[in-house]
């Protein structure tokens, strides 16, 4: 596993929304899809809302691997599924940044959004 740099961490991590393109099986990036991504201690988080059956990350099974933008910084990364030890923490990132979308913050912090969580390392 390859860490963040501070700066690139702090910067995705600060970042309201990400875009993720993951690899297609020849190799090409499928479409961007927006999401929010979190950062819990010096690991960044992204989960689907629709869980395991949710399109963009079904895409991420491929290759486990792409490209993400956010904050002003592009990063080729290996998608790993977290371990559930680290759910807790990721949810409470979740709660402590998008707290303001009050209705809407709930959705990744049910069962199903869970089993999707992805630590995005980088490449």
């Amino acid at each position: 596993m390859t860490d963040w740099n501070d700066s690139d961490l702090g910067s995705i991590g600060a970042a309201e929304e990400l875009d993720l393109e993951s690899e297609r099986a020849d190799g090409s990036l499928r479409s961007p899809v927006t999401m929010w991504v979190v950062r819990a201690g010096d690991q960044l988080y992204v989960r689907s809302v629709k869980g395991v059956e949710g399109p963009w990350y079904r895409g991420t099974r491929t290759h486990q691997q792409g490209r993400i933008e956010a904050g002003g910084v592009r990063a080729d990364v290996t998608f790993r599924d977290a371990d559930p030890g680290e759910y807790a923490d990721v949810d409470t990132a979740y709660r402590q940044k998008y707290s303001h979308y009050t209705s809407i913050v709930e959705h990744v912090l049910t069962d199903r959004a869970r089993a999707s969580t992805l630590r995005l390392e980088p490449r």
